[in-house]
C-alpha cells in the first residue's frame, strides 16, 4: 500500500515537472526570435538523436536493434508518420513563440483535448459523456466567435492542437516504449534536417552556422550552443512525462495538461505584454469552461478509483 502510494506521488510529480518545462519553453526561445523557424526546426530534430542515444546510454538501455525494427515494421511506418505529425505541431509552436504569438500557442493546447475528444469518438470508439459533448460545443463557440470577429481561421493554434492530437493518436497504435519511439520519430526526419543544415551553411545562408571553419575569432558560439539546446529543451518534458505515464493515472495526466498552455497564457499576458482583446477574452472563456466541466466530470471518476484501489489494497 505505501508502494503504491509512493508510486503515485512520483508519477504525479513527474506529470507535473513535465508541463511545468513545458509551460516556460517560451522563456527559452525568447532568445530566438531572430531565427529562422525551418533552421531552427532542422537544428532541433539533428541534435534530438545524439541527445537521446544519450538517455539510453544514461539509463542503461539498449538502443533498438535492426532485428526489433524489422520485427514490427508497421511500428516503424507509424513512427514515420508520427514524426512528420509533430514536426507540423511544432514547426507551428516554435513559429508562434518566435514571433509574439505566444497567446496562440496558449490557445493551441487548450483546444487540443477537444481535437483528442473528436479523434477518439472517430478512430477508437470512444464514446462521450455529457461534459464532454458539451465542452465540444463550447470550444466549437468559441472557436466560430473568434473566426467571426477577425474574419480569419487561427491557423497557428489549429495547427498545434490538430496535430498534436493527430500525434497522440498515432502514438496508441505505436508497439514500441516511448523512448524507443521517440529516438525514432528523430531519426528517421534526420537525414532530411542535417542535409538541409548542410545546405544553409554551403550556401551561406544558415545564421547559427554562418562564419563557422571560416573565421573562428569572430564565430558566435554561444548562439549555436543556444541553437542546438533546443533539443533537449523540447524533449526533456517529453521525457518525464514519458516516465509519469506509468506511475499515475491518465485522469490526473489529463487533469494537470492544463498546466502548460495555463502558463503560456500567464506569460503572454503578464510578461510579453500580448494584446488581449475582448474576443480573446470570450473565446478562450468559452473554452475554458469546456475543459472544466470535464475537470469536474473527471474528479469523482478519479477519487472512485483511488478509493477501490485502497480497498483492494492495491
Amino acid at each position: 500500500m505505501p508502494h503504491t502510494c509512493n508510486v503515485t506521488f512520483k508519477g504525479n510529480a513527474l506529470a507535473a515537472f513535465a508541463f511545468l518545462l513545458w509551460g516556460i519553453m517560451p522563456l527559452y526561445f525568447q532568445m530566438l526570435t531572430s531565427a529562422d523557424t525551418n533552421e531552427l526546426q532542422a537544428f532541433r530534430i539533428t541534435f534530438s538523436v545524439p541527445f537521446m542515444v544519450l538517455v539510453f546510454l544514461t539509463l542503461g538501455k539498449q538502443l533498438p536493434s535492426i532485428a526489433l525494427l524489422k520485427a514490427d515494421k508497421r511500428s516503424v511506418a507509424l513512427c514515420g508518420l508520427a514524426s512528420v505529425l509533430m514536426c507540423v505541431s511544432w514547426y507551428s509552436f516554435t513559429w508562434a513563440i518566435t514571433h509574439g504569438q505566444v497567446l496562440a500557442a496558449s490557445l493551441g493546447y487548450f483546444i487540443n483535448p477537444l481535437f483528442a475528444i473528436a479523434l477518439g469518438v472517430l478512430f477508437l470508439g470512444d464514446k462521450l459523456s455529457k461534459a464532454q459533448v458539451l465542452a465540444g460545443l463550447l470550444g466549437t463557440c468559441g472557436i466560430s466567435y473568434m473566426i467571426f470577429s477577425y474574419g480569419e481561421l487561427p491557423w497557428l493554434s489549429l495547427a498545434m492542437g490538430g496535430f498534436f492530437a493527430l500525434y497522440g493518436l498515432c502514438k496508441k497504435f505505436i508497439r514500441f516504449d516511448s523512448i524507443t519511439s521517440v529516438t525514432l520519430e528523430a531519426a528517421i526526419l534526420l537525414p532530411i534536417a542535417l542535409g538541409y543544415l548542410i545546405w544553409l551553411w554551403s550556401s551561406d545562408q544558415s545564421v547559427a552556422l554562418a562564419g563557422l571553419f571560416a573565421n573562428q575569432q569572430d564565430f558566435d558560439w554561444k548562439q549555436l550552443l543556444i541553437y542546438m539546446g533546443t533539443a533537449p529543451v523540447t524533449l526533456m518534458p517529453l521525457l518525464f512525462f514519458a516516465l509519469a505515464i506509468s506511475r499515475t493515472s491518465l485522469s490526473m495526466i489529463g487533469l494537470m495538461q492544463y498546466i502548460e498552455p495555463s502558463m503560456h497564457f500567464l506569460l503572454a499576458v503578464l510578461l510579453f505584454n500580448e494584446h488581449f482583446d475582448q474576443v480573446k477574452a470570450v473565446s478562450f472563456a468559452l473554452i475554458w469552461t469546456g475543459l472544466l466541466l470535464c475537470s469536474l466530470e473527471a474528479l469523482p471518476n478519479l477519487r472512485q478509483r483511488r478509493a477501490e484501489n485502497k480497498a483492494a489494497g492495491i
